[in-house]
């Protein structure tokens, strides 16, 4: 069969979720379990892989899940803690006292506190956190959600302590080693490192719209929120915006070339916030008129959707900003003592899994659990627990914590599911093995790489980053676009004879920069800020600044992979 329809083939569940998720509005719970099965009848109608083998890799999928859900219930539990404790918000109390400028709280908030969130928890909490306290500072629910959803975009690449790096490429590891084992110029030497030069390079592909994006934001916001209409007010607010992004720069890259993946975003953030909270508050670099939305009255309907600023809620207090931070000052501090090398524990922590060797039967599909280095456990559920003595906390509240974190994970866990197994069956298609193979067919990524390879030639550096877009718009996860599309890109950059790790590295951008379209945090975005159905006029927004930072990252990379670094493997 020609690698055309094969690749065919292999695109089939991609457009099924694609056309039911998007098209036909099913949520994933629905359109990922559809997709998966599409992808297991292709696997055994023009693979003719044996039933019992991509079984076998459904539950491998389902095993890779649960580590990931694992990150994500323990994420979702300490932000329930955190706000049944008082805790988040007296955090947001705080973020209000700062500036009366909408643009400089839409830096404070939007840009580096989501940062901050997304770095320590993931999964879809700056919107959570961030849009509703935009809404009650007085922003209008529209723009609130369209500033979180594209400012989510750069710290997403290492967020939730950089799990789309370390476990989205997992399935690379065979690829690496057989790079280390061949006697390639390589500058890895294992697994973890190649995540590490993953990152870095990440940072350099996002480096340009860490600085462009504020004030494009800023000129953007105003020009569809403003009185007059105009980019001006936006775009008279760069030196704060420049501030804010070096301010965010140096921890983030710093971390990302010296210490690893799981830091950049979180420390960015955390760093970040504590410098431009100083600065607003001693007017350095804040314009020195005050701009805001104007008149409520005067507001555009479509701006409000069924909320206005007069339900906006009115945060108090319940202890100091210290205690109310403490929580999150643990985490790093934790994850710090537990991922660096020197100090022991990282060893130790990683070696503690659980292990699924041979399922069913299958010598070559296996897969394990860390179970104590997953940051969902040490330290997400840890600091958890610590905060319930910390701030105080009554055993109902507790009860209510971890109720409501237990129950928000029923759709994550169908999703989830089905996706990764979906992963798992499109890597293990390609096995070398007559007697599960008989076709010796490629697998359906790299079937799918061949295929584009031979359409977009030399210029696929420019449209790598979208792949990894449209797998987070799919999916709404960066991971699980790194799980289902990092093997079609080292695919593609093997076909090409493209450094692999620049390609890479753009899927890890692009997966991130996704997260502004994805139809599952527009969704939750409307529904924490008022505006359920209007999903459309959005995505209608925030589909420019995708384009163009996909169009920067895409320049980057080019330049990265045919100027800067020729040959790199």
């Amino acid at each position: 069969m020609s690698i055309e329809i094969l690749a065919l083939v292999a695109l089939v569940p991609i457009l099924v979720a694609l056309v039911l998720m998007v098209g036909m509005r099913w949520p994933a719970t629905k359109a990922m379990p559809v997709a998966w099965l599409t992808a297991a009848i292709g696997a055994v109608a023009v693979w003719q892989l044996p039933v019992m083998y991509v079984a076998a890799l459904t539950l491998q999928g389902f095993v890779t899940a649960i580590g990931i859900l694992i990150i994500v219930f323990g994420a979702i539990l300490i932000l329930r803690t955190l706000q049944h404790s008082g805790g988040m918000e007296t955090i947001q109390y705080g973020m209000q006292n700062i500036s009366a400028d909408r643009r400089i709280q839409a830096i404070i908030i939007g840009y580096m506190f989501a940062a901050f969130i997304e770095g320590a928890a993931g999964f879809g909490t700056p919107a959570a956190l961030a849009a509703p306290l935009l809404l009650s500072l007085g922003f209008p629910p529209l723009a609130a959600a369209i500033i979180c959803l594209v400012f989510n975009s750069f710290p997403v690449t290492f967020g939730a302590v950089g799990t789309p790096v370390i476990l989205g490429l997992k399935y690379l590891a065979p690829g690496v080693e057989a790079a280390v084992n061949s006697g390639a110029p390589v500058n890895f030497a294992n697994m973890g490192e190649f995540n590490a030069i993953i990152g870095q390079w990440a940072t350099l592909m996002h480096l340009g719209m860490i600085f462009i994006l504020p004030v494009f934001m800023l000129g953007f916001i105003t020009r569809f929120f403003s009185p007059d209409k105009s980019w001006k007010p936006g775009l008279a607010a760069w030196k704060f915006c420049l501030f804010a992004a070096v301010s965010f720069t140096v921890p983030y890259m710093f971390f990302a070339w010296n210490v690893g993946p799981e830091f950049p975003s979180l420390i960015g953030g955390l760093v970040g916030l504590g410098i431009i909270i100083v600065g607003a508050k001693a007017g350095f670099c804040v314009p020195k008129d005050v701009w805001t939305f104007g008149d409520e009255k005067k507001w555009d309907p479509e701006w409000t959707g069924a909320v206005s600023c007069e339900s906006c809620n009115s945060f108090k207090p319940h202890m100091s900003q210290f205690r109310a931070w403490l929580p999150y000052i643990l985490i790093g501090l934790i994850l710090v003592v537990t991922r660096i090398p020197e100090l022991g524990l990282k060893g130790f922590l990683a070696a503690q899994a659980l292990k699924f060797n041979s399922i069913l039967g299958f010598d070559s599909v296996n897969a394990s659990i860390a179970y104590l280095y997953l940051p969902g456990t040490i330290p997400f559920t840890l600091v958890a627990l610590l905060t319930v003595l910390i701030h105080g906390m009554p055993a109902s509240k507790v009860k209510a914590s971890w109720a409501q974190a237990i129950a928000t994970m029923k759709n994550p866990t169908i999703a989830l599911f089905a996706a990764v197994a979906l992963v798992s069956i499109f890597r293990g298609s390609g096995i070398a093995d007559v007697a599960l193979n008989p076709n010796s067919y490629p697998s359906m990524p790299l079937s799918m790489a061949k295929a584009v390879a031979a359409i977009t030639g030399n210029a696929w550096p420019m449209f790598a980053s979208f792949v990894g877009g449209l797998g987070a718009f799919i999916t709404g996860s960066n991971t699980v676009s790194d799980l289902l599309f990092a093997e079609f890109q080292w695919g593609v950059a093997a076909q090409l004879d493209l450094p692999r790790q620049i390609i890479v590295a753009a899927q890890a951008v692009g997966g991130g920069m996704g997260n502004m379209i994805c139809i599952h945090n527009i969704v939750a975005a409307c529904a924490v800020v008022g505006l359920s159905g209007m999903e459309g006029q959005i995505l209608k927004r925030t589909v420019w600044p995708f384009l163009l930072y996909g169009t920067v990252v895409g320049i980057v990379a080019c330049l990265l992979s045919f100027v800067f670094v020729p040959g790199l493997f």
